[in-house]
């Protein structure tokens, strides 16, 4: 089925009057997640309190991520950011035996290397992996580090700074061979990419839906392989992680048999309405058309920065880049500044301006950004 996504960019009203190019940031706001905003706040007017409504909105995001990551909703906690549910996924490991090892790579966003350094009280270990000379960090830097002593390897699917792609399926099958078990963030990919957790191998995922999946900040998910949730017990937990939500049992901690015991108090209400409302959009469009949209714009994006002679960092590779091109500039907060005083919105982090991209954009957008990027090469450009 061919999707018009000529017709989908007409939902996102800010793209009348922007060129957006910040989803890696913070998506561009769809009408019908507008409309769940509005419909929560027309039924606490209405209603005021409707627990049984705010519980069902919970259980919908929770079945509409496990559609888009191809897992069952039992492997799939509804938290409310991605470091939640890192953070409960790490007060369920034990770092006091011989695996003591946790590898994270030097492409990670803060949160993701913040927590589990700081597990080095608990008697973690935590290991970087360093890129390559071509700022690239391949299968083999994993290979160095990844061994029997390593629990985790805990990495990112798409870097943040510079849009690399690592190959996720390759670190697994490394990591596994090795009894080590593998996290991956896929804050920066699901959405804009096809993130099949069962074909990755990977045993978690976290993320959020405030970025490709076109919902809201303060509400993300982590999913647990099957196989693996009654082993761990985590002790980040509360009411809503419990067996049983209604018994109020204050005598003991009785974990979900599912992935919910990765949960805590109370759901981010309103924000599953917006959360419910991007997802469908997403599974409506289908993430591999998405994805092959997606390859195709930052395509043109790339090639179109090259023909000015101010070439992106992301690498090149179909295979190793993701949602996002990153350029590097002698000032990119001032690069940042000027394009957004042209209402083309992006985004920088340490020396790169950062172009995300996501199916709403069109070739039109590239365009503009690119003519946009020629004009201020002189003054903006990378350093010599």
């Amino acid at each position: 089925m061919s999707i018009d996504f000529r017709a989908l960019r007409r939902r996102f009203p800010v793209l009348e009057r922007k060129t957006y190019l910040n989803s890696g940031s913070y998506c561009a706001l769809a009408d019908s997640v507008r409309d769940a905003f509005n419909a929560y706040m027309d039924e606490r007017l209405a209603v005021g309190a409707n627990w049984d409504l705010w519980v069902m909105k919970n259980e919908a995001v929770r079945s509409a991520m496990a559609q888009v990551l191809r897992v069952t909703p039992g492997e799939v906690a509804v938290t409310a950011s991605a470091s939640a549910g890192i953070n409960a996924l790490a007060s369920a490991l034990d770092f006091s035996g011989p695996r003591r090892k946790v590898i994270v790579s030097d492409f990670e966003f803060p949160t993701n290397a913040q927590i589990w350094h700081a597990q080095e009280r608990r008697g973690a270990a935590v290991v970087h992996v360093p890129p390559a000379v071509d700022g690239y960090i391949p299968l083999e830097n994993f290979a160095r580090l990844i061994d029997d002593r390593t629990q985790l390897v805990a990495v990112t699917q798409v870097c943040f700074r510079n849009g690399a792609r690592l190959d996720i399926a390759g670190i697994t099958r490394l990591a596994h061979e090795r009894g080590a078990r593998v996290m991956v963030d896929c804050y920066q990919a699901v959405g804009a990419m096809t993130v099949d957790a069962k074909a990755l191998g990977v045993d978690f995922a976290v993320g959020g839906m405030l970025k490709y999946l076109l919902g809201t900040a303060g509400i993300g998910f982590l999913y647990v392989r099957s196989g693996l949730i009654r082993e761990l017990v985590p002790s980040h937990t509360g009411w809503f992680a419990q067996e049983d939500i209604a018994a109020m049992d204050i005598t003991a901690n009785r974990p979900s048999p599912s992935a919910r015991r990765f949960e805590a108090g109370t759901p981010p209400v309103v924000n599953c309405y917006a959360a419910e409302a991007g997802l469908k959009i997403i599974l409506d469009a289908g993430t591999d058309a998405i994805e092959e949209r997606v390859r195709a714009l930052t395509r043109r994006c790339m090639d179109g920065l090259a023909a000015i002679g101010w070439p992106a960092v992301t690498p090149a590779d179909d295979a190793r880049r993701g949602p996002m091109v990153a350029i590097p500039s002698r000032d990119a907060a001032g690069l940042f500044q000027r394009l957004l005083e042209e209402d083309i919105v992006t985004s920088f982090r340490n020396d790169n301006l950062r172009a995300t991209v996501h199916f709403y954009n069109s070739d039109e957008d590239i365009d503009r950004f690119v003519t946009a990027m020629a004009a201020h090469r002189l003054r903006f450009g990378p350093r010599p």
